[in-house]
This record gives C-alpha cells, sequence and structure tokens, in this order.
C-alpha cells in the first residue's frame, strides 16, 4: 500500500464545542512510535478541528474513525424500515442527518434523534425505547446490527447498535455525529468502502478499537488500557516502539495510540480490504469496519 501516515481518532458523540472524549494519534510508514496530537485548545478537540485537519491532509493517510459509518440496512432492506423518508444508501443518509441537524452546533445530532420518525428507531434511555428500535420478531433485545458488527463478534469483539443512544458503551451519538462529519468531507477525502478505494492519497475508514487491541493482545470482555505498562505491551506485539510515560493513561488516549500503530501494521493485508461479506451492495449501504473479517 502506498500510505506514509496513519491517523487514528478516538470520537465522541458528547454535546459541547469541546471533547475530552476525542483523541488523535498519528504515527509514520517508517517506522517509531504513534504519537498524540495535541488539540489546538487545552479544553479539548473541537469536531469541526478534526474535521478540518482531515480535509487538509497533504501526505497520504490511511484515517481510521472509531465510530460507525452507517446504520443497519441489509436487515431490513432499508435504514427505516416503514418510513416513507427512508435513505436508499450512506450517503444520503449522512446528508439527511446533516440537514435536520442544520441548527446544531458543534456537529451534534440532537435534531436527528429527537425528529418525529427518526426518533422511533432509537433507544433513548431505560423505558424511552422507540417503537421502531426492534424489527418484528427479533431474537435479541439489543437492537439491530449490521453485518460488519456480525463479523466483529465473530472475531470475539461485542459491538453495540448504532440505534442505541444509552449507557456508557453507547456508539450511537458519536455515531450520528460522524456521519455527519463524514458528509462534509464529501469530494475532499474518499471514505472506504462508501466510496472505492482510490490508487492514491488519503482514505477514510471506520475502525473499532475492540478490534485492534484483540491484536494487541488484550483479552477478556475489557478491552480498554490504562496503563502506559499495558499499553507498550501491546504495541510491541503490534511491532511499534514503546510510548514515553509510565502510570496511568486515559483510555481514549491509549485508544487512539494502541489503533495508529495497528492500522500500520495490518493495512497491507489484502484479507481486510475484500472481507468476503462486503459485496457492493452491502458498501453502498452499510459500509464496513475496517479490520472485520
Amino acid at each position: 500500500m502506498r500510505f506514509t501516515h496513519f491517523l487514528a481518532v478516538d470520537w465522541s458523540g458528547a454535546k459541547g464545542p469541546r471533547q475530552k472524549g476525542i483523541a488523535l494519534a498519528m504515527t509514520s510508514a517508517e517506522g517509531g512510535p504513534p504519537a498524540l496530537l495535541p488539540p489546538p485548545d487545552p479544553r479539548g478537540w473541537a469536531r469541526g478541528e478534526v474535521l478540518a485537519m482531515v480535509r487538509n491532509l497533504t501526505a497520504p493517510t490511511l484515517v481510521g474513525f472509531d465510530l460507525g459509518i452507517s446504520l443497519p440496512y441489509a436487515d431490513a432492506g432499508a435504514f427505516f424500515p416503514g418510513w416513507d423518508a427512508s435513505p436508499a444508501d450512506a450517503r444520503v443518509l449522512w446528508a439527511l442527518i446533516d440537514r435536520l441537524c442544520a441548527d446544531d452546533p458543534n456537529l451534534e445530532a440532537g435534531g436527528f434523534v429527537t425528529h418525529p420518525e427518526a426518533s422511533r428507531y432509537f433507544r433513548h434511555g431505560k423505558g424511552a425505547q422507540g417503537d421502531r428500535f426492534l424489527l418484528p420478531g427479533a431474537v435479541s433485545r439489543e437492537g439491530r446490527f449490521r453485518l460488519a458488527e456480525a463479523a466483529q463478534r465473530a472475531q470475539g469483539v461485542r459491538p453495540v447498535s448504532n440505534f442505541n443512544l444509552v449507557g456508557a458503551a453507547q456508539v450511537g451519538k458519536s455515531s450520528l455525529t460522524g456521519m455527519r462529519m463524514l458528509h462534509r468531507l464529501s469530494g475532499k477525502v474518499p471514505v472506504w468502502p462508501v466510496d472505492p478505494l482510490p490508487a492514491e492519497g488519503s482514505v477514510v475508514t471506520e475502525i473499532y478499537t475492540s478490534v485492534a487491541a484483540r491484536l494487541g493482545g488484550v483479552t477478556g470482555t475489557a478491552t480498554k488500557i490504562r496503563s502506559f505498562a499495558g499499553l507498550n505491551d501491546a504495541l510491541d506485539l503490534l511491532g511499534s516502539p514503546p510510548v514515553m510515560g509510565a502510570g496511568a493513561i486515559d483510555d481514549h488516549s491509549s485508544d487512539a495510540l494502541l489503533t495508529a500503530a495497528w492500522l500500520r501494521h495490518v493495512h497491507a493485508s489484502r484479507d481486510l480490504w475484500h472481507p468476503p461479506s462486503l459485496t457492493e451492495e452491502v458498501a453502498r449501504t452499510e459500509g464496513w469496519t475496517f479490520g472485520a473479517l
């Protein structure tokens, strides 16, 4: 592959102009340890600042965002079965979310999850579940999942439905805010596999930090690393030099650092760009998680 840099972004869907939960780490194809990119403001990154950085990348960079780039589609033949405005593909979905959230500052997604029709498909809180959060006859109470998330489960991690907006493990808000960002990258940086993999330039992908953690030797139900010692043990298994530091590290930083090294370690694997379940239809609608097979 022809990437010279690898950028991992631990994203956040939390409210507010700046997010302590957003962490960016970069590493080079030439080697060396991954390094955190400091935010322009000590209060944390603004989502718009991350968007601007990715839009203006000059070196060919593989960018991984820890968020869901789309919603389930294959299970029902629609993102929102029963809603006439249900989009036909991921790009139309991104545009719809961004349009309904036009008045929401900071790339937030409140205007979408409170929309009278869209809100019916999401789990909002205990006792506040949309009447279409589950499909009729659903065997799981966890919500709907994409084919990529089924592949993740087969690899020993446990994803959460992108329709879930509740709890520490929720991914719905971060994914929806991320889709607004992806819409605004249109024409600037391709998003694989919704867009074909180009022969040159930077590419954005969806990542799941738990998949990287598994390859870094992290076992058990928890995949978060909260010490420099644990992080450096995982980096060693990925062929990366250690990062400087001792004692505790926040899991946002460790996720970004580890996943940047993981992207460098695995990016040339042809199988990861051609998973068996990734058809043209799936790519166009649900997208995929890089690293899921």
